[in-house]
């Protein structure tokens, strides 16, 4: 009977950086993943590394900080270690906060002042002052996943797909191993990156749930047409490298549903022209949604559950590309030495099992 020193349930982002970091430390992994690996949340997701802290959870900046300068660091390894280039762009944000966000932040919109006028860093932009600069990266999540599955693969990940977990299997209050749909699989050591799905897994029902966000891809007319990422609370606007601008988002409660709405993408779509309106010009190349992973508390459920052997990395929310880098390195060092160097304590699994 072959067996794993530790089992990942989840190929998104989290559960293939997790899976290579924990490899990367001699342990055997097997990653488990539903569908395709990289298919889902992820997949779907803008690439903004924003780690702003006037649109997150006080209790998350640390964290949120700390990935943000993980970064080119953590992607410089991945391109090494899978041959794929990720789209890495460092050119900052145009962030035009509500009147709240201001009225809230002053000192922080003190320290963010416009290095330039909005015309001359953005001279396509139609958008008005007040605009703070935010010294934030962008990456393509399509691309960061692919080159973080092929790198999982490289350091000897071992991957199986279209295996659906239903429970974690305990012995003697102790895991050992994971029963799918089709067959089980045994080790001592489970963690579960299932976002959305991850109350679906027995013992523990948490309270993950699906958060739809519906999203649009434009081919500019002019490869240069933007150079940073643009953020108002209507919409956001995310260049690539290749000429494409990434629109996004909503924020539905839809369920698991993953159709889009005409009206809602052409909602999208005004707003990225009244912003930009050279895009009026600009072929539509797809639109979709995803599901993201949200929690009651909008914190991210990190570390062991009261079962020895199994523990959580799951309900990133909008922060599972910027939240990769530093939750690969707590949760290995959590799963492998039971401590790491950040108070986990706000994100525990403990909160929603008294």
């Amino acid at each position: 009977m072959k067996t794993w020193d530790v089992i990942v349930i989840g190929g998104g982002i989290i559960g293939l950086t997790l899976a290579r970091e924990l490899r990367k430390q001699s342990a055997k992994v097997l990653l488990l993943e539903k569908g395709e690996p990289g298919r889902e949340a992820s997949h779907a997701a803008g690439g903004m590394i924003a780690d702003c802290p006037l649109e997150m959870p006080a209790a998350l900046h640390p964290l949120a900080a700390a990935s943000a300068r993980m970064y080119p660091g953590f992607v410089e390894q991945l391109q090494i270690e899978s041959g794929h280039d990720v789209d890495l762009r460092a050119q900052g944000t145009l962030f035009f906060p509500s009147s709240d966000h201001l009225h809230d932040a002053q000192d922080f919109a003190a320290t963010h002042r416009l290095p330039a006028s909005l015309a001359q860093l953005e001279p396509s932009l139609s958008l008005h002052e007040p605009a703070l600069y935010l010294p934030e990266r962008s990456v393509d999540p399509r691309a960061l996943t692919n080159a973080a599955l092929s790198a999982a693969r490289r350091v000897g990940v071992d991957i199986s797909s279209g295996e659906e977990v239903t429970a974690v299997d305990v012995t003697d209050d102790r895991v050992c191993g994971v029963i799918t749909t089709k067959t089980s699989f045994h080790a001592h050591k489970i963690v579960s990156c299932a976002g959305a799905w991850s109350g679906q897994i027995a013992p523990y029902a948490f309270p993950t749930r699906p958060v739809k966000g519906q999203m649009l891809c434009l081919l500019s007319p002019r490869r240069d047409l933007l150079k940073h990422v643009i953020r108002t609370p209507e919409v956001y606007l995310i260049p690539r490298s290749d000429g494409r601008i990434v629109i996004g988002a909503t924020v539905e409660e839809a369920g698991f549903d993953k159709r889009t709405d005409l009206a809602t993408i052409q909602r999208l779509h005004r707003s990225a022209i009244a912003a930009v309106p050279e895009l009026r010009d600009a072929k539509i190349l797809e639109n979709w949604a995803g599901l993201r992973p949200a929690t009651p508390d909008a914190l991210p459920i990190l570390g062991a559950t009261p079962t020895s052997g199994y523990f959580v990395a799951t309900g990133h929310f909008r922060d599972g590309i910027l939240l990769a880098p530093i939750t690969a390195q707590v949760m290995a060092q959590v799963i492998v030495s039971h401590n790491c160097g950040y108070d986990l304590t706000p994100f525990s699994p403990q909160r929603f099992l008294a």
